[in-house]
């Protein structure tokens, strides 16, 4: 039977073992900003045990068998399907994440571990022909995919169940032990992915889940022990990478997504403005493909402009248990009061606000800018917040031209209806993913996801981590 609300308290994990922790960590309901729930905190010391138990564990997930990681994997699709509403629940405590929003997570992370099921039978090799030359008659050449080692992943507020399964679900079928630190804002959820995977018969040492300070998680950037350092974050990401030493980093750093809709759409405006609110507010724009920026065609922008403003307007804001609303808080006020200086700023500067309301504590309306200068931070910089700029523009290659105009890349979307400018679009813009005919907030979680310039390194999605999380080994035959 699925537990009804959050418990009063949650342990760490530490090789597959729940315990205290070295102090207890706060959580807030980040609406009513009162204490939902404590969790166990750790520290350097019981960081460096979950190092050392994960790398002793590396043969014996190694030697798990595939079919066993199978298994693994779907026990624990079963009990998040079991276990939904608690899951949602909270989510929308922990995170403030509007309930339906909250919902579609959990139905990611279940669809996440779901994939890396069917892909942990799958991990193949091949077979190399060696015989080039006569030097080469009688060799014989195979390769197969082999666990890289342990790993060390760090993981962001905003997606607290989704990004947290974007990695441990590839390592569970790759057959690496790992270390998780997830975000002190927002630890219930991985606490609770901890709890399943204590139901198995993982190895020991499989997995450790600790919620811990930036400070004590260096360990786990620094620590050759640890083959492969994943990291989902802001752009601090880059200076981690300088001092992981040897191991394989991947970082997933952000972005300020930019969308076009073209003189031609593809599709009525009404579609278009339905996709773009949602691509730009939801879970308060607190996601790193979040619609930023909007250039639409100047033969469009003035109908486009009043079918936006008035959307935006119609948004709700409040509890986000409440089924109606939209726009939740943001994860705290200081996040909540930075976005509201960016927008006085780009105002001071010349910006208008179509659409803007006032801040209340960490609950931020949705607001609709146009005219902002490309020099402010509001256009420039990642907003992670309820808020879109609108920009018209007179020919398709120059809105390509503004949407490279940045030093992010990790998706983009367009809406047209012509297959020249979506190849066009897809040759030419500079992010890790084109989406056409949706927003470039539109994931899907088997494919490879990522991001260009300084939105990171490396791809996510099941397959791409974990061809990551493994490595070639050559096998060479001589027949004799």
């Amino acid at each position: 039977m699925a537990k009804q609300g959050l418990s009063k308290h949650y342990p760490c994990w530490l090789a597959n073992a729940p315990i205290p922790g070295a102090s207890e960590l706060d959580v807030f309901d980040k609406f009513t900003g009162k204490r939902a729930t404590r969790v166990g905190f750790a520290d350097a010391a019981l960081v460096r045990k979950a190092i050392v138990a994960a790398y002793k564990a590396r043969q014996a997930m190694a030697d798990f068998p595939p079919d066993k990681r199978r298994d693994v994997l779907e026990h624990c699709v079963r009990r998040f399907t079991q276990r939904q509403e608690e899951l949602a629940l909270a989510l929308c405590v922990e995170a403030g994440k509007p309930i339906r929003d909250a919902r579609g997570e959990v139905t990611r992370l279940i669809d996440t571990f779901r994939i890396a099921a069917g892909e942990a039978t799958r991990i193949d090799g091949e077979v190399l022909e060696l015989q080039i030359s006569p030097r080469t008659r009688g060799y014989r050449g195979m390769v197969k995919r082999v666990p890289i080692g342990a790993c060390a992943f760090i993981t962001p507020f905003n997606f607290p169940l989704n990004l947290v399964a974007h990695k441990v679900a590839p390592a569970l079928a790759a057959g690496c032990p790992f270390v998780l630190k997830p975000a002190a804002k927002t630890p219930v959820g991985a606490l609770i992915i901890g709890e399943v995977l204590a139901e198995t018969d993982l190895p020991r040492g499989a997995f450790s889940v600790l919620p811990c300070s930036n400070e004590d998680a260096a360990l786990l950037v620094e620590d050759e022990r640890l083959a492969l350092l994943s990291f989902t974050g802001g752009l601090v990401g880059w200076d981690l990478k300088a001092r992981a030493g040897r191991k394989k980093v991947t970082l997933e750093l952000g972005g300020n997504a930019a969308c076009i809709v073209d003189e031609d759409p593809g599709q009525s405006l009404d579609a278009v403005i339905e996709r773009m609110v949602f691509g730009a507010y939801y879970q308060s724009g607190q996601s790193c493909i979040s619609v930023q920026r909007i250039f639409v065609h100047r033969a469009q922008y003035a109908a486009f402009r009043k079918k936006m403003k008035d959307a935006v307007g119609k948004l709700r804001m409040g509890d986000p248990k409440d089924e109606k609303v939209f726009i939740g808080p943001m994860v705290d006020e200081d996040a909540a009061k930075r976005v509201e200086a960016w927008m006085d700023a780009a105002i001071e500067r010349g910006a208008k606000a179509l659409v803007r309301g006032k801040r209340k504590g960490n609950q931020l309306p949705a607001a609709l800018l146009e005219k902002v200068a490309h020099d402010t931070d509001l256009y420039r910089k990642e907003a992670f917040g309820p808020v879109a700029i609108l920009e018209p523009f007179d020919d398709f290659e120059q809105a390509i031209d503004l949407v490279n105009d940045s030093d992010f890349g990790l998706q983009a979307g367009v809406f047209t209806g012509s297959i020249t400018h979506a190849m066009r679009a897809w040759d030419r813009i500079e992010a890790g993913g084109v989406i056409v005919g949706d927003v470039p907030s539109f994931r899907v979680d088997n494919m490879p996801y990522g991001g260009v310039k300084m939105s990171g390194l490396g791809r996510e999605g099941v397959r791409s981590a974990i061809r990551d999380m493994t490595e070639d080994r050559l096998l060479v035959v001589r027949d004799v």
